[in-house]
C-alpha cells in the first residue's frame, strides 16, 4: 500500500527558494492533533520502559527481578509484549517526523541555512542530554538524538529511495543475531545507574553517556529515516488521506510486535525455561526487531484516533496528552527527577524495595503528574522551558 504523494520533498529535491525569511518555529494553534497525541502517548511508554531498569534482585534477566510475585510475572509480560523496545521506535518515527516538518517549513531559507538550523537544534540536544544523563539519568537519548540529527541533517534533502533503503539497511543490522539486546542481558543495574556518592555519579555516568550518544543513533536510524519519510507527506497529520496505509501500518505493526515478542516475554515472566545464549542471541533481537514494527503501529493507531477526535468539543483528557507531547522534552526530563530521587543510594534508594508491579505504578503516576503540569501550562498559556530552550537556540529567538 502506498500513500498519496505530495509534491513538496518527495522523491525531486527541491528547488532552491529565490526569496528568503527569517526562521520561526510554527505557532501552538497550528499544529496538528495526531502527532502530539502519539507524542503524549509515548511519553506513558518511556516511562513504563526505562524505570524497570533500576530494580535489583537476586537474578535479573532482560532489567526484570526474576524473583517477584505473580501480579509482577504479569506485569513483566505485559511490559515485555507492549511497551519495552516498542516505545523508542515510536520516539525515532516521531523526531524525524518533526525534522521533516521544520526542513519543510524552513525551505524558503535554502538548504544551507535549513542544515545549519538543524545543527544548533542538534547541539542543544546534545548539551541538554549530557547534562540529563550526567545529573538525571544515565539512560539519556536526547545526546543520541542530537547525534543522530547532525548526521541525518544530510538526509533531509534525499530522495525517497534513499530514506527507505537506509530504513532496510538499519533495520536488518538491528535484526541480525547477538547479544546486544537489552531483552537479554542478565547484568543487574550497572553502577552509573545507581553511583553510590555524587562523586561516583559524576565519574561513572560521563563515559556511558557518551557511548549511548555515540552508538544509540545506530538503534534510532530506522525509525528517524522513515519520519523524515513520512513527514514530507504529512502522514500523521492528514490521516484521512493515508487511511489505508495507516490502518495497514497499525494492523501489521502491532500484530507483528504482540507476536514477536511473545518467545522474551515468557521468558521473562517466568512462563517459559531460559533457553541457551545462542537461542536467547536470536529471540533478542527478533523482539527487538518486531519492536520497531510497534512503534511505526503505534503511531499509525494513534494518528487514525486523532482524526476520529479532532473535530469533538470539549475533549480535555485528550487536549491534556496533546499538551503533553507539545512539551516532550519538559515532560520527558521531569520523568528523571522521580527516577533520581526514587532509587539514588543516596537519596530515597528504593531500588530494592520496589517490586516491577509498584515500579510500574510509579511510572504510570509519574506520566500523569507530566500530564496535569502540561495541561496547566496549555491552560495558562505557557510552554515548557525546554521547549522554550530549544526555539531560542534553533531559530534564534531573543529571550522575552
Amino acid at each position: 500500500m502506498t500513500a498519496h504523494r505530495r509534491p513538496d520533498l518527495t522523491d525531486q529535491p527541491p528547488s532552491r527558494p529565490t526569496t528568503s525569511s527569517a526562521a520561526r518555529p510554527a505557532p501552538l494553534s497550528t499544529r496538528a492533533l495526531g502527532p502530539d497525541l502519539a507524542r503524549g502517548f509515548m511519553l506513558l511508554f518511556i516511562a513504563l520502559a526505562n524505570s524497570h531498569y533500576f530494580l535489583r534482585g537476586a537474578s535479573v534477566l532482560g532489567g526484570y527481578p526474576q524473583d517477584g510475585s505473580a501480579l509482577d510475572r504479569a506485569v513483566t509480560w505485559l511490559l515485555a509484549t507492549f511497551v519495552d523496545g516498542r516505545a523508542f521506535p515510536m520516539f525515532g518515527l516521531l523526531f524525524g517526523y518533526g525534522v521533516a516538518r521544520i526542513a519543510h517549513r524552513q525551505e524558503a531559507l535554502g538548504p544551507r541555512a535549513v542544515r545549519r538550523l538543524l545543527w544548533r537544534r542538534s547541539l542543544v540536544l546534545v548539551v541538554v542530554g549530557f547534562l540529563h544523563a550526567v545529573l538525571l539519568y544515565v539512560g539519556d537519548i536526547l545526546a543520541a538524538y542530537g547525534v543522530l540529527l547532525f548526521a541525518g541533517a544530510w538526509l533531509v534533502r534525499r530522495r525517497d529511495r534513499w530514506l527507505l533503503s537506509t530504513a532496510v539497511l538499519f533495520f536488518l543490522l538491528g535484526a541480525l543475531p547477538g547479544a546486544d539486546s537489552l531483552t537479554i542481558s542478565t547484568d543487574p543495574p550497572h553502577v552509573s545507574m545507581l553511583p553510590p556518592d555524587p562523586l561516583a555519579m559524576v565519574v561513572q555516568r560521563a563515559p556511558v553517556s557518551l557511548y549511548v550518544a555515540l552508538l544509540g543513533p545506530l538503534g534510532f536510524a530506522c525509525p528517524f529515516a522513515l519520519g523524515l519519510w513520512a513527514g514530507r507527506r504529512r502522514v500523521l497529520e492528514q490521516p484521512q488521506r493515508h487511511r489505508r496505509l495507516l490502518r495497514g501500518t497499525a494492523v501489521a505493526g502491532i500484530g507483528a510486535a504482540v507476536l514477536g515478542a511473545q518467545p522474551i516475554s515468557l521468558i521473562l515472566a517466568g512462563v517459559l525455561a531460559v533457553p541457551d545464549r545462542a537461542t536467547l542471541e536470536l529471540l533478542g533481537p527478533l523482539h527487538d526487531a518486531t519492536g520497531l514494527l510497534g512503534g511505526l503501529g503505534y503511531a499509525a493507531l494513534l494518528s487514525l484516533v486523532a482524526a476520529r477526535l479532532q473535530a469533538r468539543h470539549p475533549r480535555p483528557v485528550v487536549d491534556a496528552i496533546a499538551a503533553t507531547g507539545q512539551r516532550s522534552m519538559t515532560c520527558y526530563l521531569a520523568q528523571s527527577i522521580v527516577w533520581a530521587v526514587t532509587f539514588t543510594p543516596f537519596l530515597l534508594d528504593l531500588s530494592g524495595t520496589l517490586t516491577v508491579a509498584g515500579t510500574a505504578a510509579l511510572a504510570a503516576t509519574t506520566w500523569l503528574g507530566t500530564v496535569l503540569l502540561a495541561d496547566w501550562m496549555r491552560r495558562t498559556g505557557r510552554r515548557g522551558p525546554f521547549e522554550v530552550l530549544i526555539r531560542r537556540v534553533t531559530y534564534r529567538q531573543p529571550p522575552g
